[in-house]
């Protein structure tokens, strides 16, 4: 009985495929030898230092970057009062307030982890870790209106904005897109 070609084809595609493969893993010595010379890349341990690329760079855009936020919807309506009771778009205020808080510690924490990539930076912000630990409950003392909260988060920018220049690092005020405070 015949068989059609059909089924002939790809039989005889497949054991010719499956013969040649099975000679390609023999035991030759040229494979063996050309294996010898291939060094597969070991993993170096590396350091935190090593892991920031450009930190004086990021350094300064995080800075700015919580400045900006912390000037604009924290400082400037704190300073025109629009934070007091009685006042139209107080809760409003205070809402925005609350998430300048949570994308400006959010940015001075990683204003900290920037700082571990340099060595000037990090001695000159030694000093601060204390004060960036203590804003961690900022935004929720922001949107209760707590002027403690508005005075620390003032003192803090400042403190890290004149630890960067004295490191080198000239820090510009850019006050974040709404996209960007959304998203924290």
């Amino acid at each position: 009985m015949p068989l059609p070609i059909r089924r002939l084809v790809p039989a005889l595609a497949l054991s010719c495929i499956l013969s040649a493969g099975a000679t390609a893993c023999g035991g030759s010595s040229a494979v063996k030898g050309a294996a010898a010379y291939i060094v597969a890349p070991t993993p170096s341990p590396t350091t935190p230092a090593e892991w920031q690329k450009f930190a004086r760079a990021r350094f300064a855009a995080n800075a700015g970057l919580a400045a900006g936020a912390a000037d604009r919807w924290i400082v400037k309506p704190w300073k025109e009062g629009g934070f007091k009771e009685g006042v139209r778009g107080r809760k409003a205020a205070l809402a925005q307030a609350g998430r300048a808080g949570t994308f400006a510690y959010n940015r001075l924490r990683a204003v900290q982890r920037n700082a571990r990539g340099d060595p000037r930076l990090a001695k000159a912000l030694a000093p601060l870790t204390t004060g960036l630990d203590g804003l961690k409950n900022l935004p929720s003392r922001l949107r209760n209106g707590d002027e403690s909260a508005m005075r620390s988060i003032n003192d803090i920018i400042a403190k890290v904005k004149g630890a960067g220049s004295s490191a080198g690092a000239r820090i510009r005020i850019r006050v974040p897109s709404a996209a960007q405070l959304a998203s924290g």
